[in-house]
């Protein structure tokens, strides 16, 4: 069994929901992670903050961000062990995240020493 990263992109990180509304989604959310857990599948995940962000570039430039440069937002992300890659967007397709119009989630398999690049 290989390990997948689901990567939750949001089109545009400036909408700020209700307070209403990130509960709701929150516990879609927590009920979608439960479903991979109850099948001995979910590894780990993690919101990521947008505020104290910078990104590092060539030569050492750092800017504030990345909200600077980009209108997308990376917003966080999980990872599940599955069979296959098929399996890993089987479990991207059911995130909540992609009930935002233009919102996306990346499927990558982790890397462990095996080689590819």
């Amino acid at each position: 069994m290989e390990e997948y990263m689901l990567i939750f992109r949001h089109e545009d990180g400036r909408k700020i929901a209700s307070p209403e509304q990130m509960q709701v989604w929150m516990k879609q959310t927590m009920d979608w992670i439960g479903g991979i857990a109850a099948q001995n599948k979910f590894v780990v995940g993690n919101g990521l903050h947008f505020d104290e962000s910078r990104v590092v570039g060539y030569n050492g430039v750092v800017t504030n961000g990345p909200f600077g440069d980009i209108k997308e937002t990376l917003g966080g992300y999980i990872t599940v062990k599955a069979v296959s890659v098929d399996e890993a967007v089987a479990f991207a397709k059911g995130s909540p995240v992609l009930q935002g119009e233009g919102n996306t989630v990346e499927v990558r398999r982790i890397a462990k020493g095996d080689g590819v690049h």
